[in-house]
């Protein structure tokens, strides 16, 4: 990579950003001098007047918000962001086009570090940015949790600033745990316990939902893998078939087979909440950020009823995945590399984390999680959990491969085999073969 560096930019970036910005006096007195260079000695608190950076983002509620700030970013900075948003399929075709032709442009990007990391990095198109942030006190990348940078970390490269988190937690219906005199579950023995109790199907409840959808599964399955000593991988080494490994997938096909509701097999994320958000289900663990689909009156009939707890405890403790969903990354052939750090210091630094967390983005700063105004954007139960979630998290939740897609496809065999009958261990031993195939094939290219 070649990596270099212009301190004196950052220092003007930091200036403007943590006064002006932060500090919420953006200048209209400005010593704007020579637009012609574009230099923040030319164009005194307005370092980038002239310059335009080009943006492309993934389309949600989060992109939107930040292009409703963009005019206080232009101002501050003096440059112009063309902010491009693309649904999310669309932005990873794009970027990949456009960076195997080593396109300049867009200097920034969001990536899905868990999907893309890995051919990305592999193909040099992301630039490292662990001088950036290390070597900017303001920025204080120690606030970031461990597990969300590891998520954006590779092969020692910090190759996005985490935007968007997600962690494995529980949901679980309040008043049908207080009408069975039922404490909520602290481990995965007692989840089960509760859920053989409370799953009464002939009153139209079960006791346990969750995905057993092909591919889908596997981001929820890992968390109970990893709460009993298992992973995916270790390194370049399958390891499906170890008895840790086992004894987690045969424990989620227990809960879904035996206290879930009927058609698990067709049932990714939308569908389990649906029956969690109508009421049919005692218990449901997905991710943290769909709790409003549970919350909200208009799309829940339990809204009032819905507790939350961090992911049950395994015999190696509890291990939810903590897991970068966005990050926000740097170009390695951008030509505007300080301006790029500009506007990624400003969407991930303190005070937008801050806003977007009270618009309901979860982010990954501690210090805007343990801000009690931090809390404002989500019901209440729910910060504690995250918080909790957070200290013990790993920071994957899928196989680490470039063909993520395919390897979820074999490691949910070892679900789909045990919820049909079949034998999860025999299911387990032929998915780590092919899982190992796709790992030696992607290292011998």
């Amino acid at each position: 990579m070649n990596f270099r560096r212009k301190p004196y930019l950052t220092a003007a970036v930091s200036a403007v950003l943590t006064v002006s910005l932060l500090a919420g006096c953006g200048s209209n007195n400005a010593s704007e001098g020579s637009t012609a260079s574009g230099s923040p000695a030319a164009n005194g608190d307005k370092p980038f007047k002239g310059k335009t950076l080009s943006v492309y983002i993934g389309s949600n509620s989060t992109s939107e918000y930040i292009r409703s700030q963009l005019p206080e970013f232009e101002e501050a900075t003096g440059m112009k962001v063309d902010f491009q948003v693309f649904a999310n399929e669309q932005l990873s075709q794009k970027l990949s086009v456009q960076m195997t032709a080593g396109s300049a442009t867009p200097d920034v990007f969001t990536i899905r570090p868990l999907e893309e990391t890995k051919l990305f990095e592999k193909n040099g198109w992301l630039q490292p940015l662990n001088d950036y942030a290390s070597k900017d006190a303001a920025f204080d990348l120690a606030d970031f949790s461990e597990s969300s940078l590891s998520s954006a970390t590779a092969n020692g490269n910090l190759i996005g600033i985490p935007m968007l988190t997600e962690q494995q937690i529980l949901y679980y219906r309040k008043d049908l745990l207080k009408e069975a005199g039922i404490e909520v579950p602290k481990t995965l023995d007692e989840l089960k316990a509760a859920a053989e109790k409370l799953n009464d199907p002939d009153k139209g409840i079960y006791g346990f939902v969750a995905r057993g959808q092909k591919g889908a599964l596997v981001t929820q399955l890992s968390s109970f893998v990893f709460s009993e000593g298992g992973d995916f991988q270790n390194g370049d080494k399958a390891t499906l078939n170890t008895p840790e490994f086992i004894k987690a997938s045969a424990l989620y096909v227990d809960l879904l087979k035996n206290y879930g509701p009927p058609g698990v097999l067709n049932m990714g994320w939308p569908q389990a909440m649906g029956v969690f958000a109508q009421g049919k289900a005692a218990f449901f663990t997905d991710t943290s950020t769909v709790y409003p689909n549970a919350t909200d009156p208009d799309k829940s009939t339990i809204a009032d009823q819905v507790g939350f707890a961090p992911f049950p405890s395994g015999s190696s403790g509890a291990k939810p995945y903590n897991i970068t969903a966005w990050a926000l990354s740097m170009n390695s052939q951008s030509k505007s590399k300080d301006e790029a750090w500009a506007f990624i210091q400003w969407v991930t630094g303190k005070d937008m984390v801050k806003k977007l967390q009270l618009h309901g983005t979860p982010g990954a700063r501690t210090s805007v999680w343990n801000d009690p105004e931090g809390e404002a954007g989500f019901p209440q139960g729910y910060i504690p959990v995250i918080q909790e979630s957070v200290k013990t998290a790993i920071g994957h939740d899928r196989p680490q491969v470039i063909k993520v897609g395919e390897a979820r496809d074999v490691i949910s065999e070892i679900i789909i085999k045990g919820l049909v009958g079949e034998d999860i261990t025999a299911a387990a031993e032929k998915a780590n073969v092919e899982f190992q195939k796709i790992i030696d094939n992607e290292k011998a290219k």
